[in-house]
């Protein structure tokens, strides 16, 4: 193993390694440029297959060129370059095969490091990360890119198996109370448990494959999650009982939002990190839109819809009266070839007057233009707390695995938007979407006091950038550690 001579003077070397997700990538980027800001050496390993759609849509290299030492290295995600990685490709597609190609890629990578890679901050999902960090005596820390409530769900399934809580048996059962995660007794039903517990047979695959990962976690050395202790306090003390060393850091576009401006001032500018080409003219548009009269709709990166379930959520957001903007993906409806580019073609014509649709749009800005005042969401982690950030009310439509938790968690615990889980129906989308925009009071009053409590844990003194400070001198600690083995 080729290494650099020991010396206390140069910054520690940390990689940062994210499952192969526009949403893991999204938030593990922004701690990359938050770990560059404090002065460290950093290598962002991404997949070749992701690391070439940024550099196609994002100024990716010419961004980071502005932090001496920070390096992108590309690994393989396992597939041939021609796989569609289309829908839930990942889940799908997680097998030995191709977890010992990325396995046996990440450990080259480790071993002939130089400088010595003194931290790994691996996505919490990446269990054979640890292995190989252990193996070559390299401290690791997870990093689990969901929300806290939804891990702690993934790690008490077995409980609820054990339980009998699980398998769910039938429609009639949906809404009965899941007694067995500690801290969620009161407002988990069956129907906010993860997507994948719906499925009858327990010992499916997909199930034991979330459960091992999710238990495999908290062998790192730390935990760190995208939240704060005022959003998730009571969940991170239940699993701070099996990792004792977490880091709530979040929300980490905010917390890096912060630094930005108080090094280069409001003009800072900042990397888009999408795997897409964004649509920028729909500022403009938004421009022209009175105050908080616009609701914005998006399903984000993963999210597949029908052509049926496209029309029910266009018309009911026409039917509301309400101003939107919607992301429509054409890969996102489900359908014969060109259908999903016909069917947006044919809804843009119909409603030049009151909405405007993208393919893809710059969210964080988009959530932060003052005629956005409602956000129609898939609840994925990323968009909720952008949407919190911002003190946009929800009304959340989640498509799967943790986004049926969060969703749960914005309408009953935090009270700022409506679940409008399993259903899609031109009428309830046109009263929900009415209750945020119209009859709001409520929602924005709690959403505005909300992103009021969540700006100040970002800021010096805050709880989330106490804890970025507590984990950037831990990783320092750490490298002493580690130059002790050579």
């Amino acid at each position: 193993m080729e290494m650099d001579s020991p010396s206390q003077s140069r910054p520690p070397h940390v990689v940062i390694f994210p499952l192969p997700l526009q949403g893991h990538i999204n938030s593990m980027i922004k701690l990359a440029e938050l770990l560059a800001l404090a002065g460290f050496k950093l290598t962002f390993l991404n997949s070749h297959h992701n690391h070439e759609r940024l550099i196609k849509f994002t100024n990716i290299v010419a961004y980071f060129k502005r932090y001496p030492g920070f390096e992108l290295k590309t690994i393989t995600d396992g597939l041939p370059l021609d796989h569609p990685r289309s829908g839930n490709w990942f889940l799908e597609t997680y097998e030995e095969a191709i977890i010992m190609k990325i396995k046996q890629s990440f450990r080259e990578m480790l071993m002939n490091s130089n400088p010595l890679v003194d931290c790994v901050i691996a996505d919490g999902f990446s269990g054979f990360a640890i292995d190989v960090a252990n193996e070559l005596g390299i401290p690791i820390i997870g990093f689990r890119t969901s929300s806290p409530r939804s891990f702690w769900v993934y790690y008490s399934i077995t409980d609820i198996i054990k339980a009998g809580e699980l398998p769910i048996r039938g429609s009639e059962d949906m809404d009965r109370l899941i007694t067995t995660v500690p801290g969620m007794e009161t407002y988990l039903r069956c129907r906010d448990l993860p997507s994948f517990c719906r499925k009858s047979d327990i010992e499916d695959s997909t199930v034991q494959l979330i459960v091992k990962q999710t238990r495999k976690s908290t062998e790192a050395d730390a935990l760190i999650f995208n939240t704060t202790d005022e959003l998730d306090g009571p969940i991170l003390s239940q699993i701070r009982t099996k990792c004792a060393n977490i880091y709530p850091i979040g929300p980490l576009h905010a917390q890096l939002n912060t630094k930005l401006k108080a090094k280069h001032g409001e003009s800072f500018d900042q990397f888009s990190n999408a795997l897409r080409e964004e649509d920028k003219s729909c500022i403009p548009w938004l421009d022209k839109q009175p105050y908080r009269s616009v609701i914005y709709v998006s399903f984000g990166s993963i999210t597949s819809t029908s052509r049926d379930q496209l029309v029910e959520l266009w018309y009911g957001l026409l039917n509301s009266k309400t101003k939107f903007l919607f992301v429509v993906r054409p890969d996102s409806v489900i359908g014969k070839d060109g259908e999903g580019e016909d069917v947006v073609k044919e809804l843009m014509e119909k409603s030049k007057d009151r909405g405007y649709i993208v393919d893809w749009a710059p969210q964080e800005v988009v959530l932060n233009h003052q005629a956005v005042g409602g956000f129609l969401t898939h609840s994925g982690w990323n968009s909720t707390l952008e949407s919190i950030v911002a003190g946009v009310p929800m009304v959340c439509w989640p498509y799967f695995a943790d986004q049926q938790v969060t969703s749960r968690v914005v309408s009953r615990v935090w009270k700022i938007g409506l679940d409008m889980k399993d259903v899609c129906d031109r009428k309830i989308v046109e009263n929900m979407v009415n209750d945020v925009m119209v009859d709001r009071k409520e929602y924005v009053n709690s959403a505005t006091d909300m992103a009021k409590v969540i700006n100040q844990c970002v800021s010096i003194g805050g709880s989330s950038s106490n804890n970025l400070d507590r984990l950037i001198e831990d990783i320092r600690m750490k490298r002493l550690k580690t130059t002790k083995r050579l």
